[in-house]
């Protein structure tokens, strides 16, 4: 039976052998952990992804030049046991060279481990520890399991640009090996008795959960659902209606399937902070109910450092300084104390323990049962979690997308890359007194550039031009990001560093995206307004490389109030045809909600202008007019709302019984709660400890927000009863036709899809319900939603409404108020 119960249910356990624990680490994982030590510096520049990409490539050169004699890439393990549980060690050692000799024990064994590097050899002195640590646990491994007496150790150090390789040798006894073995397992046998402990308690209280409220109406189907496809390992592509309870009905179920052992870590991720600290309550909810789970909410870098600016070196930064000597006793400080470990108990601890809470923070991961993070941390190929994502690296994770529309958009910017021809100009300005090298390939790489720009200044291509191969500029960018490298590397100090900083890390993250390249992608070259000149590798389609990301985890879950039409949403997604979809019930009473349509006005291009943004305006107005209250009107852009806004104040605005106040281009974080203060009225909040405070205002008068759809008030917004009792919506949303619009078009239309549907329609339609969205969030919320289209009427937007909007009226700019006053009777 599932366990997936409501209160006063019962369920039937299987019996099952009880196994002794396993706790399986990498050899790299341990001894990086255990033996860490020294400071934190980004001076050391290299770009983690392109430093495994030439570190593979070293690797491979290094082994295919050894003889015979020379195994590349052997697989070993060694498993302790103890009485509790067992510690499985587990790793490839990059060579093992077999050398024969004319000593009675036989041949000599050497470890090889490999390490690629920017550093000139000539300033490698001796191998680092870490290094040499990795190479010792393989060398006592195979010693014990071939009962040598005696075990070399080499490091191979290669330059990646020269191809230059230094050697340092060691040999061990295997006594001396067992015995510096035993020591680190030692050190780390206090994490193992926690992570055993941990989780036997963690594992009993989810034996013991119930699901904490009552069921709505369908949501014992969605929790069912959920759990479901994490037992079979699959995707869910689900729409959740606001009111069903995405958040408890997603993370009941995957604790559950923790509980059953079919995931041992849970992935919550969100694009906007407000659906994290949801998520976040929703895991402290459970707490109350009995729950033992530890989680996680990871902070941005620049909003958790303690310094003004980010400077993460020991010259800039105390907390950078000897950083990794102190972190593991101020990670053991609040694990063994803490469940929930906040911001401010991060920052709290970071803070005594003089170690940077960013890294710390990280770190817990290692440590949670639940991580509730942004998108990036698990897809962006520049920032994602190495430790967890690897490509080496395996896990039983559990994915929960929220609001997983947003992640169509996000996925092509996360998986696209762009460079500026003026960086490489005015970079080569500043670097010439100090690296000749350097400027002359930053004047090739301008040289290229140019080349493609003359391409996309003719009169055929306007400014815009779709190339098809870049080679020479991507191989004079390769030579020039191996020089800022090894700059960076020699010139820790240097006055320029930060200039070459950021147009080295540019460069690096374009590679990276150009070794991506295939049919998904098109590159292309544009002369934008202001004269700059880029060329871009633009993701059209991210399917494959979210597809790829999520197959690090058992199983995902992508879920959204607008996940519509699902259909689409799997093909852009990563959806494969086995994956499951479903459509939650929506728990409102649709008698609430009068969705109203107008037949006699439209946004299209055609029709803008003062005769139509006339009609808008007093399409407004008649809808306001009989019903005091809160309204949020959403227009397609900010220049569509001025030009309607102004009509409106010279035309209809009466002081006296309404307020009107609308969304600036540019808002900062205090400006939008202002905004959203007017709205929450009697009920202001204290954003720091979130405590509410009722405040006795009397509010006569309306209050209009005029907003862009698609924009920060138009998602994720909870305003609910009073607060919000009607939105308007201007248009059917589409996206400002573009040159990346009309790739995309193309790009579908060739795959046999509805080009035009997949690049506008459906991105139009998703801001349309997002906007609709933020009027009925409870059962005890009456409102209308007017949509000012007729296009709305029409087959093809239609059937893009959801499911629940099945009683639409149609309305004039002369009946709408009518029927809004009908309406407002039958509910006052």
């Amino acid at each position: 039976m599932d366990p997936v119960m409501g209160q006063g249910e019962t369920e039937v356990l299987e019996v099952h052998t009880i196994q002794k624990p396993m706790i399986r680490i990498s050899v790299r994982k341990l001894v990086e952990f255990i033996l860490r030590s020294g400071n934190i510096d980004n001076r050391r520049s290299q770009s983690p992804e392109k430093a495994m990409m030439e570190g593979n490539r070293i690797h491979r050169m290094i082994q295919r030049r050894m003889g015979s004699n020379y195994q590349p890439e052997v697989p070993l393990s060694l498993t302790i046991s103890y009485d509790a549980y067992d510690i499985s060690v587990e790793g490839r050692a990059d060579g093992i060279l077999t050398e024969q000799t004319q000593i009675e024990s036989g041949d000599r064994i050497t470890i090889d481990e490999i390490k690629g590097t920017y550093r000139k050899l000539s300033k490698i002195t001796h191998p680092i520890p870490v290094h040499v640590a990795q190479a010792k646990v393989y060398a006592y491994i195979y010693a014990l399991q071939h009962r040598l007496s005696y075990i070399r150790v080499r490091m191979t150090y290669c330059n990646i640009e020269t191809e230059e390789v230094r050697y340092f040798h060691e040999e061990y006894s295997f006594v001396e090996l067992r015995d510096w073995f035993e020591g680190l397992i030692g050190q780390y046998r206090k994490w193992a008795d926690y992570e055993i402990h941990w989780k036997k308690l963690r594992q009993e209280s989810i034996s013991q959960l119930a699901f904490p409220f009552p069921y709505r109406k369908g949501q014992r189907e969605l929790v069912a659902h959920v759990y479901r496809t994490m037992q079979r390992g699959k995707k869910l592509f689900t729409v959740a209606p606001t009111g069903v309870g995405k958040t408890i009905s997603t993370i009941f179920p995957a604790i559950q399937s923790m509980g059953q052992g079919m995931g041992d870590k849970i992935f919550y991720l969100t694009a906007k902070t407000i659906t994290r600290t949801v998520a976040d309550d929703t895991f402290a909810i459970l707490r109350e109910t009995g729950l033992r789970c530890k989680s996680v909410m990871l902070t941005a870098k620049e909003k958790i450092c303690p310094l003004e600016v980010v400077e993460c070196n020991p010259l800039a930064c105390p907390y950078a300084r000897g950083h990794y000597d102190r972190i593991n006793d101020a990670i053991y400080e609040l694990v063994i104390n803490q469940e929930r470990y906040t911001r401010e108990d991060i920052t709290a601890c970071a803070k005594q323990y003089q170690v940077c809470p960013y890294e710390m923070e990280l770190d817990l991961c290692f440590f949670s049962d639940a991580v509730i993070c942004d998108y990036n941390y698990v897809f962006d190929p520049c920032v994602y979690l190495k430790r967890f994502f690897a490509d080496s690296v395996e896990g039983d994770y559990l994915f929960l997308i929220d609001e997983a529309h947003n992640l169509l958009d996000r996925g092509r910017e996360m998986y696209s890359a762009t460079l500026c021809k003026e960086d490489f100009l005015s970079l080569r300005r500043i670097v010439k007194p100090y690296d000749m090298t350097m400027e002359k390939q930053l004047e090739t790489c301008n040289k290229e550039m140019l080349l493609l720009k003359r391409v996309c200044d003719t009169e055929e291509a306007n400014g815009f031009c779709v190339v098809e191969q870049i080679a020479p500029f991507t191989m004079s960018a390769e030579r020039l990001y191996t020089t800022m490298n090894k700059f960076l590397e020699e010139h820790d100090d240097s006055e320029v560093k930060n200039e070459i900083l950021d147009l080295f890390f540019k460069i690096a993250h374009f590679l990276e995206i150009y070794e991506l390249i295939d049919d998904n992608y098109v590159m292309y070259t544009e002369i934008e307004s202001q004269g700059t000149f880029i060329l871009k590798l633009f993701c059209v389609n991210p399917a494959v490389n979210l597809r790829e990301r999520m197959k690090k985890a058992r199983s995902t879950i992508l879920f959204s109030a607008t996940l519509l039409p699902i259909q689409y949403y799997k093909t852009v997604l990563g959806g494969e045809a086995d994956d499951y979809e479903v459509y939650a019930q929506s728990v409102f009473d649709s008698r609430k909600r009068a969705i109203l349509i107008g037949r006699d006005v439209t946004s299209k291009y055609t029709r803008r202008g003062e005769l139509e943004y006339q009609n808008i305006a007093a399409y407004i107005h008649e809808a306001v007019k009989n019903r005091h209250g809160n309204y949020l009107l959403f227009f397609p852009s900010h220049g569509f709302l001025q030009a309607v806004y102004q009509v409106y104040m010279e035309s209809y605005y009466d002081a006296e019984h309404e307020d009107c106040i609308f969304q600036e281009e540019y808002m900062n974080e205090a400006s939008r709660e202002t905004f959203l203060n007017r709205f929450r009225g009697n009920e202001m909040c204290d954003l720091t400890n979130r405590i509410q405070i009722t405040i006795e205002i009397e509010e006569e008068k309306s209050l209009l927000g005029f907003c862009v759809m698609g924009g920060i008030f138009s998602e994720g917004i909870d305003l609910t009863e009073d607060k919000l009792i009607g939105a308007i919506i201007v248009g059917t949303g589409l996206p400002q036709v573009c040159h990346e619009r009309d790739l995309i078009q193309n790009y579908f239309a060739q795959k046999g899809e509805d080009g035009f549907a997949y690049a506008y329609c459906y991105p139009g339609m998703n801001k349309v319900l997002q906007a609709a969205g933020r009027v009925i969030r409870t059962d005890k919320d009456v409102g209308i939603i007017v949509l000012l289209d007729e296009r709305f009427l029409e087959h093809s937007y239609q059937q893009l409404f959801p499911p629940d909007w099945t009683e639409q009226e149609i309305v004039t700019k002369k009946s709408i108020a009518r029927r809004i006053e009908r309406f407002w009777d039958e509910w006052l």
